[in-house]
């Protein structure tokens, strides 16, 4: 299932990309500059949208699959030698405190194994004042017909789409650790199935003071 989610991913996401994703990627990185850390970078969308403010950018992808078309990517799109891609669990980034300017996430904590503990590392490897750049999918509004849809499918629907929930409350996760929300969209991805159309994007800021 990893190997062919990973070949049909870029294919299966086209129609979303160039309804919405691609221009939101391009919004949000629009100012990224200094270090920054991907991380489940996939195969690579966000690639094309650094610019060369970008002078240290680390691409973390755990899917060897996956991470095999991030590299030719990467290759292509940052032959200057200021990518890595790595192997890092988001779980536990083999990086030093308070290494990066920006962090991207872009659908990726829908699927981690342990949200606290991936966003816990995400605001130990930023520096103070740093900012997680995020897109996601998220839980529908509650009292909604949709969300009932999304606690039925999600047990089948994690086994077969990468440990994939629908249901997660994320912009609060982020905000349990420790960000501070500074700007939040809520808009629907188009041309997405259906039960994963709610979303959320935007910045959240690392204090200027170290937490704890």
């Amino acid at each position: 299932m990893p190997r062919l989610m990973a070949m049909l991913y870029d294919r299966m996401m086209k129609a979303t990309e160039q309804a919405c994703l691609s221009q939101w990627r391009q919004e949000l990185l629009a100012n990224c500059s200094g270090s920054v850390l991907e991380i489940g970078a996939g195969t690579g969308a966000s690639l094309p949208f650094y610019s060369d403010k970008v002078n240290k950018l680390v691409l973390t992808e755990p899917d060897p699959h996956m991470r095999s078309q991030l590299q030719v990517r990467c290759n292509d799109l940052r032959a200057d030698g200021s990518a890595v891609v790595t192997a890092h669990t988001i779980e536990f980034l083999d990086v030093g405190d308070a290494q990066f300017d920006y962090v991207i996430s872009s659908l990726v904590l829908c699927s981690v194994q342990d949200p606290e503990k991936a966003l816990n590392e995400v605001y130990r490897v930023l520096k103070p004042g740093g900012a997680l750049l995020f897109i996601e999918h998220v839980a529908a509004d509650c009292a909604s017909s949709r969300f009932r849809w999304q606690r039925r499918i999600e047990p089948l629907w994690k086994r077969i789409a990468g440990n994939c929930h629908l249901t997660r409350r994320t912009e609060q996760a982020i905000e349990a650790a420790g960000f501070e929300i500074e700007s939040v969209a809520r808009e629907s991805l188009r041309k997405a199935l259906p039960i994963v159309r709610p979303s959320i994007r935007g910045v959240a800021r690392k204090s200027e003071l170290q937490k704890g």
